[in-house]
């Protein structure tokens, strides 16, 4: 008689066989290095993403599933999905990676897979009439990260008080959840790392409902903004009258969806 552990064994063998079938035919598609916004700094000293690359495969049919997956789509997971998927590294999930990181790759992936032609619509701010044009997304630059981080991938600032605070924009651990009633205390919450001595979410939240001055709130969360990294949406397109301006633009479904000729 053929022992229970047994019958495990044989379907961890076959499991491990399958997933080495599925890494060797992975690793014949081809791939490339994807440069991070973040420069991998707001990562700790001894993430694998503090290096500010990332190695993804080319799309395939298969990530058509991905893209069309009823569940997916339902549960807001779809992209992520597909990053993972995406992702050469074994030890890297988009959990790992901060929202505007994410959209690089995401941008990477559609030049990889349609090329950098995307198409957009703006408004021409003398006449405000919406202009519909394609833009090259090759020639789209990123806002790297201009402060200092330490070997967490934390980044400092005083209050007026002089209370001090280190703040990350890589994900957190634990992500707190935004509602329509706690956005301000959300946002604090998931990028506040430390205050002074104390690194206990407790503490953090004692202190942001009860010691967090509104006017050093405020003046936090514009330091906060103005230094995020990611990718600038800008660019130049030409008006009605001849002349040129620079508007900001929007990524659509169309980024890894693009409508059929």
């Amino acid at each position: 008689m053929t022992k229970v552990t047994n019958r495990y064994d044989n379907k961890n063998l076959i499991d491990l066989a399958k997933q080495q079938y599925v890494e060797k035919k992975t690793s014949t598609i081809p791939s490339e290095l994807v440069q991070l916004p973040s420069q991998g700094k707001i990562y700790p000293k001894d993430h694998p993403l503090r290096e500010g690359i990332i190695e993804i495969r080319h799309m395939t049919a298969y990530d058509e599933d991905i893209l069309t997956n009823l569940s997916y789509i339902q549960q807001g997971v779809v992209l992520d999905k597909l990053i993972d998927s995406l992702i050469i590294s074994s030890n890297i999930t988009s959990a790992d990676l901060a929202e505007n990181d994410k959209e690089a790759i995401l941008i990477s992936a559609r030049i990889l897979a349609y090329g950098s032609d995307y198409p957009v619509t703006v408004q021409d701010p003398k006449t405000g009439s919406e202009i519909k044009d394609t833009i090259d997304l090759a020639k789209i630059t990123y806002k790297n990260l201009e402060i200092n981080t330490d070997e967490n991938g934390e980044s400092s600032f005083k209050c007026k008080d002089n209370t001090n605070i280190k703040f990350s924009y890589s994900p957190p651990k634990l992500k707190i959840e935004s509602t329509n009633t706690n956005l301000a205390s959300s946002f604090l919450l998931n990028i506040i790392r430390q205050v002074n001595d104390t690194r206990n979410t407790e503490d953090i939240k004692e202190f942001i409902k009860y010691k967090f001055s509104l006017s050093d709130s405020k003046l936090f969360q514009k330091y906060v903004r103005s230094h995020i990294p990611g990718v600038l949406k800008e660019y130049e397109f030409k008006g009605e009258d001849g002349g040129t301006f620079t508007a900001g633009f929007q990524l659509g479904s169309e980024l890894l969806w693009p409508e059929s000729d």
